[in-house]
């Protein structure tokens, strides 16, 4: 009961409710959809269908029109529709649209057409001309109706698919052809289709024609009476001809020699037209032309050409050349000609140009790329013709060529010039040779003089032969002593004028007296048996000279002399030891100096030197003397000692050793030098530099257990000088460690051997870090303390389990409270509890109260399991 008075509740609520609602939410502003099927659409009317009369309801107007498919005549404004425009049967959408009106809950509706197919009314005649080529079959149609619609196809008469647009060329006759169009099934059931016949009118054909080109002069022997015809390929006959020296529109002969010398050279065109049989105006007459042309030869026998010009070698970056052609007896016409011609020569080639004959003179450039180096070279005609002609004739050209020369340059580049020395105003020949690049022949050639003479602008006549030439200086042009530069500046071939410029030089030397007023001569004290060297000043400009001299006091001699190599005015000679015996003064006395080049010499006064030959000491006694290595000895340490005894690594050697000079085992001389800085002869001794080898340590030598109180002395054992083997704490500088000292876990030593034979310390030292974990642990008892007092007494302060860290070097140690909670963890590096938690959060001031404590600890070695125990905390 309860049930149904509820439900009637909502009823009335409901019609409550839509009383209420405004009338204008159900409004349809654009109407109700439409729809039309039209299966005629060629008829007229169809042109304009109002979109909008086929909206049920009550539309509102002034809305606008949307094509939904695209399909092309619709006004979207006013929603009229060219239903002719849609190329194609089939459904279409146009959607209308009603846009700001209030109370619109519906404003679009939509109207849907279907439009029957429509294949089109063909024409009553369609027509082609084979000439044409193609033919579209959509023109077929009757143009005053509704043209077919655009899906369709076409088949010929034997029922084969054929495209829109036909080939017609070289058909005649009708063909059929049927365009169908796919069917609207609200319209037709079955594809509509209609048939169109085109007939194709065959073109009249004049054939393809063959243009000839024949000269005149020499071709028109078989041309007597040429049949057109032959000209013509694939032509209809019957046609008519026109033409110069044909009679009648039916002659097709022609007599083309005739025609050459009555009409004389020309292009001579024939036509020959063919009109379409029948005559229907379909196709229209066709004419082909030919073109016969007819040339004269040009006879250019006894034509002259110039070509300018000859130049020297140096012109040519910027030389141009041109040549010009004369006509001989023949006269050429005025007009444009093409010249053909060829150059030989190293950059020969051959090039045609384009200039005007004018009154019988044509003239061109030549490429100056074609004369790029000195030589000879022939330009010849091959060919002149007429640009506006077709070449058939070939014109009479007799040997019409002409040469041009590039005259090389007179070059004397490489050439050697070489002076003969003479005197002071003597006449000097120069000779010239190595001019490679000279040719034989005459020559003037300009010099000048410059130097210690000097004059410019000579001039002398040579001839060359095989690159040598010589020519006279006269005498006074050699009035100075001294060296003169002789240098060619110009040199000109006599014969073709061409110059050049020229930079060939050499020194004429004419030789002076030797200057004796400058000569001087020095020697400096020397030691007995070393070489006495004389040093020659003011030699001048002297080269080679020869000295005469005598010695006198202490070493007397008879006269002597020395060949002096100078330089810069300089020069030094050795006194003959035979003539050195004695120690003591010696005076040196210069008597004579003689140029070696002139062999011209003069007289000496006052030149001479006076010096001391100075006694050797004795050789200094040494005996062979022994080190360590390790000491580091130096020459320092050497006997005999002092600043005049000198150290040498050979008995040859000049160089001492320094003081700081390390000492080996190697022999050493030492020479005694005198206060006048003689020096004796060497002393041989042997140094001997003893080393003591390092301590080797055995394979595993350098593990111990800690827990056995290993000492130095243990790893002395373990070496392989147990007995002599030291111990220092630092490799430099170190403590000696007494054999006692024990041992320290990962601690370096430094072992040193002592030679009982030599009593050397080893200069390299063996180097070991000791182990102390090397324990077997079976040898030693292992406790674990269970418990501890941590109260400041320094008596078992903390929980410490002795010697675990040499049984066994890798094990952790973990401690808990009663209630499970890590307290510490400990470690090789970190063994003592001293009852503070270091792991644990909670415990206040971190100190563990009294108590039970857990431990376990785990070995880490020899695969032993971890052991658990307990440990008890009592302050």
């Amino acid at each position: 009961m309860a049930k149904n008075y509820a439900n009637f509740l909502q009823l009335i609520l409901f019609f409550i409710f839509l009383s209420v609602l405004p009338s204008q939410i159900y409004a349809q502003c654009a109407g109700i959809d439409g729809s039309k099927v039209i299966c005629d659409i060629e008829l007229p009317v169809n042109t304009s269908i109002s979109l909008f009369s086929l909206l049920g309801g009550s539309p509102t107007p002034g809305g606008t029109w949307k094509d939904e498919n695209n399909s092309r005549g619709l006004n979207p404004a006013t929603g009229e529709l060219n239903g002719q425009l849609i190329r194609r049967g089939g459904t279409y959408k146009y959607t209308y649209t009603v846009a700001g009106v209030a109370g619109c809950t519906d404003n679009t509706s939509t109207v849907t057409l279907t439009i029957g197919a429509y294949p089109g009314v063909p024409a009553p005649f369609a027509t082609v001309c084979s000439s044409a080529n193609t033919f579209n079959l959509f023109t077929a149609f009757n143009s005053t109706v509704m043209g077919p619609h655009s899906n369709g196809s076409w088949t010929n008469s034997s029922g084969g698919s054929v495209d829109a647009i036909i080939p017609v060329t070289g058909l005649q006759g009708s063909f059929d052809f049927t365009y169908t169009v796919p069917p609207v099934l609200a319209c037709e059931p079955t594809p509509l289709s209609v048939k169109v016949t085109v007939t194709v009118f065959r073109a009249p054909e004049p054939g393809i024609a063959t243009d000839i080109v024949l000269c005149g002069d020499t071709d028109l022997g078989s041309y007597t009476d040429l049949d057109l015809h032959t000209l013509l390929a694939g032509e209809d006959m019957g046609g008519e001809w026109n033409g110069a020296g044909l009679t009648s529109l039916t002659d097709h002969n022609v007599n083309l020699q005739e025609v050459f010398d009555d009409l004389g050279p020309g292009e001579y065109i024939y036509t020959y037209t063919v009109r379409s049989f029948p005559d229907t105006r379909i196709c229209p007459d066709r004419t082909v032309p030919i073109t016969i042309t007819l040339e004269k030869r040009l006879d250019f026998t006894g034509a002259q050409i110039v070509v300018n010009s000859d130049i020297c070698e140096d012109k040519i970056p910027t030389a141009t050349y041109s040549a010009t052609i004369t006509q001989g007896p023949e006269a050429i016409p005025d007009g444009e000609y093409k010249v053909t011609f060829n150059v030989s020569g190293p950059n020969g080639g051959s090039k045609t140009v384009t200039a005007n004959f004018v009154n019988g003179v044509i003239s061109f450039p030549v490429d100056a790329a074609y004369f790029r180096q000195v030589g000879l070279y022939t330009i010849r005609v091959t060919n002149i013709a007429a640009t506006t002609g077709k070449q058939s004739c070939l014109n009479v050209i007799n040997n019409l060529f002409d040469n041009l020369n590039i005259y090389p340059l007179p070059h004397l580049d490489g050439a050697v010039m070489t002076t003969l020395p003479t005197c002071q105003n003597k006449d000097s020949v120069i000779q010239i040779s190595s001019a490679a690049q000279l040719a034989n022949g005459n020559y003037s050639i300009v010099y000048n003089i410059t130097g210690d003479n000097f004059a410019t602008g000579q001039t002398a006549n040579i001839t060359a032969v095989g690159g040598i030439f010589n020519f006279r200086i006269p005498g006074n042009l050699n009035v100075n002593s001294g060296v003169s530069t002789i240098t060619i500046t110009r040199i000109t071939n006599t014969v073709t004028g061409c110059t050049n410029v020229a930079n060939t030089q050499g020194n004429l030397v004419i030789n002076p007296l030797p200057n004796a007023a400058t000569v001087k001569v020095l020697i400096n004290d020397v030691c007995l048996n070393d070489p006495v060297s004389v040093a020659v000043f003011g030699l001048g400009n002297l080269t080679d000279a020869t000295l005469s001299y005598i010695l006198s006091d202490s070493n007397t001699s008879t006269l002597q002399t020395a060949v002096l190599t100078v330089l810069n005015g300089n020069a030094t000679f050795i006194i003959p030891a035979g003539l050195l015996l004695n120690i003591g003064s010696t005076t040196i006395l210069a008597t004579n100096l003689k140029n070696n080049s002139t062999n011209c010499d003069s007289n000496l006064s006052n030149v001479s030197d006076g010096f001391s030959i100075n006694p050797i000491p004795l050789a200094p006694i040494a005996e062979n003397q022994v080190f360590c290595k390790v000491d580091r000895a130096t020459i320092a340490n050497l006997f005999p000692r002092g600043s005049q005894y000198k150290w040498y690594n050979s008995a040859a050697s000049t160089t001492a050793l320094a003081g700081t000079y390390v000492l080996k085992s190697e022999n050493l001389y030492v020479r005694e030098t005198s206060l006048s800085n003689c020096t004796s002869a060497p002393t041989m001794i042997s140094v001997i530099v003893n080393d003591t080898p390092a301590p080797i340590l055995n394979t595993g030598g350098a593990d111990f257990c800690g827990l056995a109180n290993p000492t130095i002395a243990d790893l002395s054992r373990v070496t392989n000088v147990p007995s002599t083997v030291a111990w220092y704490d630092a490799e430099d500088n170190g403590n000696l460690l007494a054999s006692s000292s024990l041992l320290v876990h990962k601690t370096k030593y430094y072992g040193f051997d002592l030679s009982t034979v030599t009593n050397c310390i080893s200069d390299t030292n063996l180097e070991v870090t000791v182990s102390l974990i090397d324990c077997d642990v079976s040898q030693y008892a292992f406790f674990i303390p269970d418990g501890f007092s941590p109260n400041g007494d320094n008596i078992n302060d903390t929980f410490r389990i002795p010697d675990i860290e040499f049984l066994y070097p890798d094990y952790t140690l973990e401690i808990f409270n009663r209630y499970g909670n890590v307290m510490f963890k400990g470690n090789v590096n970190k063994p003592n509890w001293d009852g503070r938690n270091t792991e644990s959060a909670g415990f206040g001031d971190g100190i563990a109260p009294n108590g039970v404590y857990f431990y376990i600890i785990n070995f880490n070695k020899d695969n032993r399991k971890a052991q658990q125990g307990r440990l008890y905390l009592n302050r």
